[in-house]
Order: C-alpha cells, then structure tokens, then sequence
C-alpha cells in the first residue's frame, strides 16, 4: 500500500485505522473520508480529508484519480442494530457504496479490503467453532448485506483480477470512539459505565456468547492482510478472525478484577438479543492464521486493563486508574 484511500473514516474502525495508517506510511499518504465533515476531529484535521457520498461513483473515482490511489480500503455501511430499524436505507447503502467501491477499484487498478462480520453467519450455521466455510442464511438485512459482499467481492476477484480482500469481524472493544449502532456494542458500553457508576443494565441476556476483539489487534489485522504475499491466499476475503469469546456475567467478572463493587443486571433488548442469538458462539480462525499470520494480543483480561486505563486518562475519572485486586 503507497497511496490509500479510506471510506466510513470517522467510524467506530475508521477513526483508529486512519491515524494507524497515516503513522506507517504517513500523513500525505492517507486520505480518509466520510459523508461529514467533523471540526476538530484529529481524522479532518491531522492529514489528507475530503467529505465523500460513497453512493456518488463519481465523486469517489474523482478522489481515487486526484490523489493516485492504489489501494481503497471501503468501511462505510450501516451496522446491525441500525440496519434493522433502517432495512431499506442498510441494503442501499451498503450494497450501493460497495459496488461503487468496487468498480472504482477495477477501473483504476487498486487494491481492495473491505470488512464483513460474524452478522453473515445465521440460525443453521455451527454455533461452536464456526468453521471457515460454512452455510450462511443470516436472517437480518445487515448479515444479508455481509455475504452478498463477500461473494460480490469474490466474484470481482475472479472476473476482474480485482486484488479483494476481507475479514469476518467479531464485535469490535475501543475506548477512542464511542459505539455505533451495532449488537455487541454493550462490551464497550459496560467500560464506560463502570467507570462512572460502578453499574450496568445489559441489553445482552445472560449466557450469551459472542466473539469479540480489542481494537488494536483489529487494525493490526487488516493492514498484515492488505499487506500479505497474495499467493498463500486462498480464501481472500471474509477470513474467519477473533480473539475471545465470552457473555456478559464473564466481562463483568473481569472488570470486578479492577473495580470490585461493579454490578450489573439485566433489561434484555429483543431486537439485538434476536440478532445476537443468530451468530456464532466462537469461530475457527484457523484459515487467517494458516494464511496470513494472523495473532491477536489480547485476552479479555487484557483487554480490561487497558480500557480501563485509557478510558480513566480519557474520561478524568475520579475512582482514580484501576488496578489489579
């Protein structure tokens, strides 16, 4: 990657991808974009930004030929628990951007990620140790976008040569952006809580397992595939990828680690709980591994620490920096 360009930039990944980015292969190098334009946001203000409509195929191959883009990696979508009060609106504009993305990318000979999701799993899919290839019938509009972009992606592959490349997102854990509109998004959520009233009501019922990944091993993640020897890739998009698996009760145990009188109960919300019922309990990301080396560093445990750290330094919290017990 010389040259990149990236969509859905001031998104929950966007945000942290496109500073990480600009970091390796600098400021100049890096054009993020979105539909809004945020003053102040160190996304517009600290390198290359230009406001971008990804179902304006022209504007986007305008941006892709003024700054000599090589490589597009193409974030913008509508996320689950959004896309089911909005079907309509999730179907057009996470089909309709991707397939400008994609043709931007076969016109101008770029190279090209963009992410699915354990959302394209269904009812009938494994629950246990999902494996890589599996049968996908996702019973929402967001997962019903995730595997028509997979095989899209897999189609401009083999009738294009488009480079095409992915991976199956777990539920994604920051403390730099708050969450978006998806189903795992009380595993972010429960941190801030924690921090300012020691409680959380989960929306998620007990007993429901769902893979998860810290941030930094998500980002670390796309950049090694982007950057990966094309020729051990079989499977090009949609890689299996995860780093922990657990419920409610077990991310509470471990945030009693740091903060020992955190309680929680529960108001279970139906619409995400179905969605959340409908994906795996954990998945097989054997193929990653095999592939392109992928190695995620961060346990649960780890992961809490870490959120508790930054989001303390973030927030001013006045329990003071969480510790070990």
């Amino acid at each position: 990657m010389k040259k990149i360009l990236v969509t859905g930039s001031l998104g929950q990944i966007g945000s942290e991808l496109t500073m990480r980015l600009r970091e390796i292969y600098g400021e100049k190098n890096v054009l993020a974009t979105d539909i809004r334009h945020v003053d102040g946001n160190p996304v517009v203000e600290n390198g290359l930004f230009d406001t971008l409509d990804v179902l304006d195929g022209e504007r986007m191959q305008k941006l892709v030929n003024d700054y000599h883009i090589d490589t597009i990696i193409h974030l913008a979508a509508l996320l689950s628990a959004t896309a089911e009060q909005k079907p309509l609106l999730a179907w057009n504009l996470n089909m309709g951007g991707l397939v400008n993305a994609l043709e931007v990318a076969r016109n101008s000979h770029c190279q090209f990620f963009t992410p699915s999701s354990i959302g394209a799993f269904g009812l009938s899919t494994p629950k246990d140790n999902t494996p890589q290839d599996t049968i996908q019938r996702p019973n929402t509009m967001y997962g019903v976008t995730k595997v028509s972009a997979e095989l899209l992606c897999d189609y401009y592959f083999a009738k294009f040569g488009v480079d095409t490349r992915g991976v199956r997102f777990p539920g994604l854990i920051s403390y730099k952006t708050l969450p978006g509109g998806g189903t795992t998004d009380y595993a972010v959520d429960i941190y801030y809580e924690a921090l300012k009233n020691k409680k959380y009501t989960s929306y998620i019922a007990k007993g429901t397992y769902m893979d998860m990944m810290y941030m930094p091993d998500a980002i670390d993640s796309i950049m090694k595939l982007m950057e990966a020897d094309s020729s051990r890739l079989k499977h090009r998009n949609a890689f299996n990828i995860t780093a922990m698996s657990f419920e409610p009760e077990e991310i509470a145990a471990s945030i009693r680690k740091f903060i020992p009188e955190f309680t929680m109960d529960y108001q279970v919300d139906l619409v995400r709980q179905q969605i959340a019922d409908s994906w795996p309990n954990s998945i097989d990301a054997a193929a990653a591994k095999e592939e392109w080396d992928f190695n995620p560093q961060y346990d649960l445990d780890r992961m809490t620490k870490s959120m508790f750290e930054n989001l303390a330094k973030k927030l001013g919290n006045p329990f003071g920096e969480p510790v070990l017990v």
